[in-house]
């Protein structure tokens, strides 16, 4: 069996976040930010679990990026703290904040990496949610000026952006069901409305990037798509899973690339639809350079009555991580790209995220015996190769993670890492899955 190549530049990479990795929570100026105090609520992570130190990069950033140019790494995909740069929000710019993320970029300069920064990545200031939030309006003004902050400090350096991360799971999940933080359970009205916030949020992102970015910036949304698969491949049950994708991802998707809410939209949200102002959707659906997707998992569907989408649940047995709601479904990397294209035309995908999270126990002898993670993320990659055979224009892969870090409610307990990290000692392990990562970037195939 010869290895299956990928096209030629394909952009291979890893992905981690600043809350999940830095610690330094509370040093250098930085203040709380919403998971900070969400971690402090009994009972809502995991072991009772925080952010305080993480996996310490705040101060390991150089032996890190350090390991990842040993194991091959060439593209690096991180977020920025808006605590640290602007500690209340929305006020005084924090010079420390800045200095810091110099150091890190002089680093991964120095070790040959490229960095694609996330402005967002869940982790609000918390002085702006004791203001409202997502709920109110001001969050979208705030943004605006933090934006332009760092594109304007960092824009010399960084080329490729990312406006937001899985604005599904800040949102709805953070004010919806109280999952993730802040923990707030609102009106289907308020959910539908802290999307649109999110989104304002997204375009002024892109404004940034285009008033400060500088000659060759690009800017994106990651956006973690739900992803429905076809049962099989008759065109009925691939029409009713294409009729799922949209609907399911209608909040986000539709506006950024149709430019308004859709009557779609409109039959599904109803009374609930978010309010916008005139002007809205021209700062929301301002063209951007590529569409990032996080796809860990989706369902099964088949065309039910009049053809419409039928969802089938999981038997008990079907496979899936240590995560409950990661079934392991290769198929999504395929049918997810796939999907976005036909419902929003071509334009250059990156998976931005993909990962498998286990509970596992420590390194023996030092060798980390991860087949499990290795095999799901080689089946992915096989659907991901055939879906860019057929004609989705997916230009990169970033793995998730590179280090074991803070999983949010389900605190250090889970892993995702390809590089274990001893959270006592701070000891990065690679195992066995970051050797064969680093194969497959190394000869641009799947081996």
């Amino acid at each position: 069996m010869k290895p299956l190549s990928f096209p030629a530049n394909f952009t291979w990479g890893v992905s981690m976040a600043a809350p999940q990795i830095e610690g330094a929570a509370f040093t250098d100026g930085k203040s709380a930010s919403v998971w900070d105090t969400f971690a402090r609520r009994p009972g809502a992570v995991r072991n009772g679990d925080n952010l305080d130190v993480a996996c310490d990069h705040y101060h390991r950033f150089d032996e890190d990026f350090a390991l990842m140019r040993r194991l091959g790494v060439r593209h690096y995909r991180m977020s920025l703290a808006w605590p640290r740069i602007i500690p209340d929000g929305s006020g005084a710019v924090n010079q420390a904040g800045l200095d810091f993320y110099h150091r890190v970029f002089d680093s991964l300069e120095r070790h040959g990496i490229t960095p694609w920064v996330t402005m967002f990545h869940w982790d609000l200031p918390q002085a702006l949610e004791d203001r409202g939030g997502w709920r109110v309006r001001g969050v979208a003004d705030a943004f605006a000026r933090y934006a332009d902050v760092i594109v304007q400090a960092f824009g010399g350096r960084v080329k490729n952006w990312i406006t937001l991360n899985e604005i599904f799971c800040f949102t709805r999940l953070g004010y919806g069901n109280g999952q993730k933080a802040p923990g707030a359970r609102e009106s289907e009205a308020v959910v539908n409305q802290t999307y649109h916030h999110a989104l304002l949020c997204h375009g002024h992102g892109v404004r940034a990037v285009r008033e400060h970015g500088g000659r060759g910036a690009r800017v994106g949304l990651t956006d973690n798509a739900i992803v429905p698969v076809p049962l099989d491949l008759t065109p009925r049950n691939i029409a009713a899973a294409r009729r799922a994708f949209v609907e399911e991802n209608i909040r986000v998707l539709d506006p950024v690339f149709r430019g308004r809410y859709t009557a779609a939209y409109r039959r599904i949200t109803g009374a609930d639809a978010a309010r916008a102002e005139p002007g809205d959707f021209r700062l929301i659906s301002a063209p951007v350079d590529f569409q990032g997707l996080n796809i860990y998992t989706g369902f099964f569907v088949r065309a039910g009555r009049n053809g419409r989408p039928e969802r089938l649940e999981f038997p008990a047995r079907f496979p899936q991580g240590d995560c409950a709601w990661l079934y392991l479904l290769p198929q999504v990397l395929y049918w997810g790209p796939r999907f976005f294209t036909e419902a929003y035309g071509p334009r250059p995908l990156y998976i931005t995220e993909h990962g498998a999270g286990y509970s596992e126990d420590a390194p023996v002898n030092g060798e980390a015996n991860d087949l499990h993670r290795r095999e799901c993320v080689r089946n992915y990659l096989r659907e991901l190769r055939a879906a860019i055979k057929d004609g989705a224009p997916v230009k990169g892969y970033f793995l998730w993670s590179f280090l074991d870090n803070f999983e949010w409610e389900d605190g250090y307990e889970r892993r995702f890492g390809i590089v274990h990290n001893d959270f006592k000692t701070q000891r990065r392990t690679p195992k066995l899955s970051a050797h064969w990562y680093s194969e497959v970037m190394r000869r641009n195939a799947l081996v």
